[in-house]
């Protein structure tokens, strides 16, 4: 991955890391990024260009003029006034600016590049646009839980509707870090723990983020990030560093990236973290070696939040002008919100540190992310005030957050067939911290949407009844504190109820960036409320509000049906309701693991077998596990339950060997013999028996999500090919060897399920 034989700065920064950067294929010269030529018009422009001028378009800025939630959002920094911006754009020292306030504040910067620059060139303006805009979806690893692409697809897609109305050019979006240790904060922002889950919701928000072509005034440049392995994070704390080997980045890290590139996104963010010493925003192997000339990759790319910067806190640059050179040859594109880009480039290639074809180079790939956009068509293509305020909150809009919703909720638990419940004479307490308010609805990481457009648990709730006056709400308890009387006011309205719906769990500032947790259980005075509720003896429906998994204990667990609402968004509420009700069936699954216990962390389903694994049954001494707890999950990765009655039969392996070039086709009869209609989700897992790398004890490689009326069988078949078991070999390449695999057809990644041996041969 990286010579250890070779000094840090001579690998980076000496005259022959220079001279080997010139010496590349039309480095210097090159007037064109990947196969798209800039057009005449616009490559003219880089020999107008000063050197502070291209610094500038390499300089990407926090709008000055920005509502609170953008401010709250990321650490206070230096920021210039609105008029000091300006300033900074008639001088072509800036190249845009991100998270600003609606299309107004664009126009008027936008004019100021077009009437008052010397050169003219349209400014990029961009923002996390992470699960929806104003109208907002469920965050994104409740999305995943929907096991459907198109669900992502159809979110993103209203999100950039909404966002390019406003002005918005580009979203940093979508984040395709795989995740698997919960206590890190930022898994809410991803697709969870799996590869190919990983990959297929990656692919599906490039695509509904850029719609018909990215000139289209409705579509938004998307941003893969963050590059990479920044979810392998140690202990899960945020902006840690990650040491890790290069086969578990290609077999594991890697691949949602190369995903989200083949779909046509056009940009990536470099990560925080150092990677095996060396951080991703200086590293030459990572962002040249890898992205740039193993991959391929011809765009742009962004520093994370002051990424630069922060080579100085890891001790890697001795102060700014070193860490813009480290980072700018490395291959980072463009600086966002450091300002070191605009303040030393310059400087830097008048002394002939950085050689101004790199620094062209960066420029070709900014230019052509505008040209791409149709900006230099159109600079005012996506601001219009009028339109802003017309695109948002529709009520299309929201009925799509509404489905989107439904389809995240997962139902862990339903004993005795508790729900959905009936939508009459039964009095129904609604019971908790998430009960009834707008507050914590939308989730984290959310610029422009707000709590206050969004409906709560207790009118989405009394709108789905016959009679509302039969539901009542009680707090209890805050998220993380008591109430006075707060219990007491619960138990009183649990024993005056016929049915207890609890909602719990975890506050929208528990998950997100910089919310790592060293205990992901729910909070103490909420598992003292549920206890005290428990005791009242009425059947209690356990609500989890949360962004990662948690670790359930008591009551919480003990509870005969248990659903995992994520934050849902604009429709949370209604959407709840709908699956309480029974207007849809619960048809999610889990994306990621929920442990036993905390200190499980990290765990996740495809992980490797020991030496000495325990065998099924009771727990052995001298084995791999934690003193009284499994190795496996309490709800695995891939878990979750319909209303319907599910049964697998019929596992069909026809020959059981799969040659080389050919194909094994498996299939297995799915049958609904409930009284409900329901949505399975069927998944393939396969183990490789013996392989010169260990391989993980299962790994998803397909799955299906099928629609059952009640009493309906559907035959589930399924390709598998030489290519689906590939792993990244002894010499770090793609490889398949012959042998015998096990193979499972089953509704989670710890189930039985169907289960047969094939051979490849």
């Amino acid at each position: 991955m990286i010579n250890p034989g070779i000094s840090r700065r001579a690998a980076l920064m000496g005259a022959g890391a220079i001279a080997a950067w010139a010496s590349s294929p039309a480095r210097a010269l090159m007037a064109k990024t990947g196969d798209a030529p800039l057009p005449g018009a616009v490559e003219s422009l880089i020999a107008k260009m000063s050197v502070e001028e291209k610094a500038g378009q390499c300089t990407l800025m926090a709008a000055a003029w920005a509502g609170g939630a953008a401010n709250a959002l990321n650490p206070i920094t230096a920021t210039a006034t609105f008029d000091e911006q300006l300033a900074d754009v008639r001088k072509g020292r800036l190249t845009g600016v991100f998270n600003g306030n609606g299309a107004r504040m664009a126009q008027q910067m936008q004019q100021a590049a077009m009437n008052e620059s010397r050169l003219k060139i349209p400014l990029l303006f961009a923002a996390d646009v992470i699960h929806g805009f104003r109208t907002v979806f469920p965050v994104p690893l409740a999305e995943a839980a929907s096991f459907n692409p198109d669900v992502a697809e159809r979110s993103a897609r209203v999100a950039a509707v909404e966002a390019s109305a406003a002005g918005i050019d580009w979203t940093f979006a979508p984040m395709v870090d795989i995740a698997r240790d919960q206590r890190w904060g930022r898994g809410v922002e991803g697709a969870g723990e799996d590869v190919l889950l990983g990959e297929l919701m990656a692919i599906a928000r490039v695509r509904g983020f850029q719609g018909s072509g990215l000139d289209a005034a409705d579509a938004v440049a998307s941003c893969a990030k963050h590059f990479a392995a920044y979810g392998a994070a140690e202990g899960g704390l945020d902006y840690n560093t990650v040491d890790i080997s290069e086969r578990t980045l290609r077999e594991v890290y890697f691949p949602p990236f190369e995903a989200a590139f083949k779909a046509g996104c056009p940009t990536v963010m470099a990560a925080f973290n150092e990677i095996s010493g060396v951080p991703a925003t200086a590293n030459p192997w990572l962002l040249d070696e890898v992205l740039r000339k193993e991959w391929g990759f011809d765009g742009l790319v962004v520093s994370d939040y002051t990424g630069d910067m922060e080579l100085i806190g890891h001790g890697f640059a001795a102060d700014e002008r070193e860490a813009t050179r480290l980072a700018f040859m490395a291959g980072v594109d463009m600086s966002m919100q450091s300002g070191f880009y605009i303040h030393h480039l310059p400087d830097l290639v008048a002394k002939g540190e950085v050689p101004m074809a790199r620094l062209d180079e960066a420029v070709r790939r900014v230019l052509h992310l505008k040209v791409q956009l149709g900006l230099f068509d159109d600079p005012f293509r996506r601001i219009n005030p009028e339109r802003e305020k017309t695109r948002v909150l529709t009520s299309a809009n929201l009925q799509v957050s509404r489905e989107v919703a439904r389809e995240s909720i997962v139902m862990l638990k339903n004993e005795g067939d508790l729900l959905p419940l009936p939508r009459s004479g039964k009095k129904i307490a609604l019971i908790g911290p998430f009960a009834q308010g707008k507050h914590d609805l939308i989730g984290p990481w959310n610029v422009y949407g707000s709590d206050q457009q969004a409906v709560d648990l207790l009118t989405g709730v009394r709108a789905a009844v016959a009679d509302p006056s039969l539901i009542t709400a009680v707090d209890g308890s805050a998220i993380e504190k008591p109430i006075p009387g707060g219990i007491e006011a619960a138990v009183a309205a649990a024993n005056a109820a016929d049915i207890v719906v609890l909602a719990v769990g975890e506050g929208q500032d528990m998950s997100g960036e910089a919310k790592s947790r060293t205990d992901i259980s729910v909070p103490a005075p909420q598992r003292a409320l549920a206890e005290a509720v428990a005791a009242t003896g009425k059947p209690v429906v356990v609500l989890l509000r949360n962004g990662r998994a948690l670790a359930l204990e008591g009551a919480l667990y003990d509870a005969p049906a248990i659903l995992v609402t994520w934050f849902l968004g604009s429709q949370s509420g209604p959407a709840t309701a709908d699956i309480l009700f029974g207007e849809e069936g619960p048809s999610a699954r889990l994306p990621v693991s929920f442990p036993y216990a905390t200190g499980q962390q990290p765990y996740y389903y495809a992980h490797k077998s020991t030496g000495r694994p325990n065998p099924e049954g009771p727990l052995i001494p001298y084995k791999a596990h934690y003193q009284g707890v499994p190795n496996k999950a309490l709800f695995p990765f891939g878990h979750g339950l319909t209303y319907g009655k599910i049964k697998y039969s019929g596992l069909d392996m026809g020959s059981a060997k799969l040659s080389r070039g050919g194909s094994l086709t498996v299939s297995a009869t799915i049958t609904n013999s409930g009284k409900y209609a329901a949505r399975e989700v069927v998944q393939l897992y396969v183990h490789d028996m013996a392989a010169s790398i260990t391989r993980p004890v299962r790994e998803l490689k397909s799955f299906q999500k099928i629609a059952l009326a009640p009493g309906e069988s559907r035959k589930v078949t399924f390709i598998l090919q030489r290519d689906d078991l590939t792993f990244i070999g002894t010499r770090m390449e793609p490889t398949v060897e012959p042998g015998a695999f096990q193979l499972w057809i089953a509704p989670s990644a710890e189930a039985d399920g169907l289960t047969g041996m094939f051979n490849l041969v």
